[in-house]
């Protein structure tokens, strides 16, 4: 199979934030100063070492970091660093020092770009207390900022970053990052509310308020004008036939043998569901060619970092559903050739959107949209199977279920040590696209759920995979509200798993979740995850990023309110210990409410 990692890269304006280093030193001159600046800098350049080769942007580029340009003594070297870093596009900044300096003389005061304070833990110089101090300042101002102590006493001098350090370094890059990734981007929205879903209910102001973003929508008409105008690129479109008539391999027909359509018909469909891809994807990035074609205004995209498609009813009750687009548009390829996901929703349910987009913008990794569609106990496995569900499966499991939207990639078929994953698209090889394409089908559409026809991608995601689940909720009186659960993706026995398959729908990909129990509260048991989730969707993250989730959510002021994570992995600003160090929780609530949404 030949497949290249494609020179089509969905580039949005801003898609690279950069990381602003300031290094804070005693502006004391004649002596003190002077003896801290190289020690400063070359604390600021590991740090900003570290970024660079632990951490990449969506595009598989290294991140870039600015470094100040002289060490920040005061007001008048911290204000110059802030007119740099705006010239430089720096979206989050870590401040770095090893000694006592003035606090709110130095500190970083804008408040929409998130920061973070390390204060080196040395006996020689006070770092701790200036890190005490400034945060102090960060807090009375209303300004939260994330502070970063080590455990253990280090040399003057060591510019080698602790393990623990390092952990909540890159833990709050990544969701600086994300932070600062969002800004300015658009969702798309093609088509408004579906059945009755009220996460398709989108709400500009969450989008605006909370994540920076606009609200863009277009009618689903725009695929009808743009099809029968000849509003997409004619030669990627014959590439694209050519690549699904190869490699996409069609399943059984689930619909009674009367009421199938005619090959004619099926292939009608095939045309036009490639099309949609197409045109989803210029909707939301726009692409040059468009303009070559004399279609300038549609080739400027809409600027969207996601997206989603309303499909169900008024579109499918009689042109052919989403579950192709989304699936390819979810993957990280496609007849292009290997290349970044892009993040689109089924039923443009947008709270589940901008949970993927959570889950991609930390990871780089694809996500899968999935109905949170039943739990199964191990007493209703062994009435209906009469299998004892053991291992991680011994107490139930979560089956999560949906028509589209679950990329290929969640076939499980890429691997990691010899482990099965799913990894960002730099490093998959044309050897896992084959695995994933062989390892899914496509059905016809079932058609009392879809009377336009269309295909459904079908599989079954590969277990042992470590997995997070989330979801965004709205809830009235509160706002936002994030939830998630770490655990794992599972295999079960094959009795099992086909009796229950077979009693939803076959056409469907299906992934088996299990969460990691506490023994308390929602996590008291499997049932009580499902009983206690929010919505019925949720979007599912390869690996534990519960905690980077919660950095994320506290960062954009959203309070989470049911996980899972170890509490020694979570990591808020240093303000949210005042609102209630002895209930974290509670805490996390009082002060999101607070300081309300990040803007504004």
């Amino acid at each position: 199979m030949q497949v290249h990692r494609t020179t089509y890269l969905p580039s949005l304006p801003a898609d690279r934030p950069k990381i602003g280093i300031r290094p804070i030193i005693d502006g004391r001159r004649r002596g003190i100063r002077e003896s801290l600046e190289d020690q400063t800098m070359a604390l600021a350049r590991a740090v900003a070492k570290l970024f660079t080769e632990e951490l990449r942007y969506g595009d598989g580029t290294p991140v870039e970091c600015v470094i100040a340009d002289t060490c920040i003594g005061g007001v008048a070297e911290a204000a110059r660093t802030a007119e740099k870093f705006a010239r430089e596009g720096v979206g989050l900044t870590v401040s770095v020092t090893p000694c006592w300096c003035y606090g709110a003389e130095t500190m970083d005061m804008d408040p929409l770009i998130p920061k973070a304070v390390w204060g080196f833990n040395g006996t020689e110089r006070p770092g701790a207390v200036y890190l005490a101090s400034v945060l102090a300042a960060h807090n009375q101002k209303g300004l939260p900022a994330f502070g970063i102590y080590g455990r253990d006493v280090k040399d003057a001098g060591d510019t080698n970053i602790p393990p623990d350090v390092r952990e909540k370094l890159l833990r709050f890059a990544r969701a600086g990052l994300a932070v600062a990734t969002m800004r300015g981007k658009s969702y798309l929205a093609i088509g408004g509310v579906s059945m009755g879903i009220a996460g398709s209910m989108v709400d500009p102001g969450f989008l605006e308020r909370y994540l920076g973003m606009r609200y863009e929508m277009v009618d689903t008409s725009e695929f009808i004008r743009r099809v029968e105008e000849g509003i997409y690129d004619s030669k990627e479109y014959e590439r694209a036939v050519a690549w699904v008539k190869r490699y996409c391999q069609e399943g059984m027909d689930p619909n009674p043998p009367e009421k199938r359509a005619s090959r004619a018909k099926k292939d009608a469909d095939w045309e036009m569901v490639v099309k949609m891809t197409i045109i989803a994807r210029d909707l939301m990035v726009g692409n040059p060619v468009l303009a070559e074609l004399g279609f300038g205004e549609e080739a400027l995209g809409h600027n969207a970092i996601a997206g989603g498609f309303q499909g169900q009813r008024q579109w499918t009750d009689h042109f052919p559903n989403g579950d192709f687009m989304e699936t390819i548009l979810n993957s990280s390829f496609d007849w292009n050739g290997i290349r970044p996901p892009f993040v689109f929703a089924t039923e443009n349910d947008y709270l589940n959107g901008i949970t993927m987009l959570f889950g991609y913008l930390l990871t780089k990794t694809a996500q899968i949209f999935a109905d949170v569609r039943t739990y199964w106990s191990p007493e209703a496995v062994r009435r209906v199977t009469g299998v004892n569900l053991t291992g991680r499966a011994e107490n139930g499991f979560i089956h999560l279920i949906n028509s589209g939207s679950a990329a290929l990639d969640g076939t499980g078929q890429q691997s990691r040590n010899g482990k099965p994953a799913m990894k960002p698209f730099w490093e998959i090889t044309p050897e896992e696209v084959e695995r994933c394409l062989a390892a899914a089908r496509f059905c016809p559409a079932v058609l009392e759920y879809f009377r336009g026809g269309g295909f459904s991608t079908t599989f079954v995601t590969k277990g042992e995979m470590p997995a997070t689940m989330a979801r965004l909720n709205l809830v009235a009186g509160l706002g936002p509200v994030l939830q998630l659960a770490e655990g794992y993706i599972v295999d079960l026995p094959a009795e099992v798993a086909q009796t229950v398959i077979k009693r939803t729908d076959p056409t469907w990909p299906t992934t088996w979740f299990v969460p990691r129990l506490t023994g308390s509260g929602p996590f008291k048991d499997v049932y009580s995850v499902m009983n206690t989730w929010g919505a019925n969707h949720a979007a599912l993250s390869y690996g534990h990023i519960g905690a980077d989730l919660i950095t994320l959510a506290a960062m954009l002021r959203i309070p989470v309110a049911m996980h899972n994570v170890p509490e020694e992995k979570i990591f808020r600003p240093s303000a949210w210990s005042a609102f209630g160090a002895m209930d974290p929780q509670g805490a996390d609530f009082r002060a999101c409410t607070a300081y309300g949404p990040l803007y504004g």
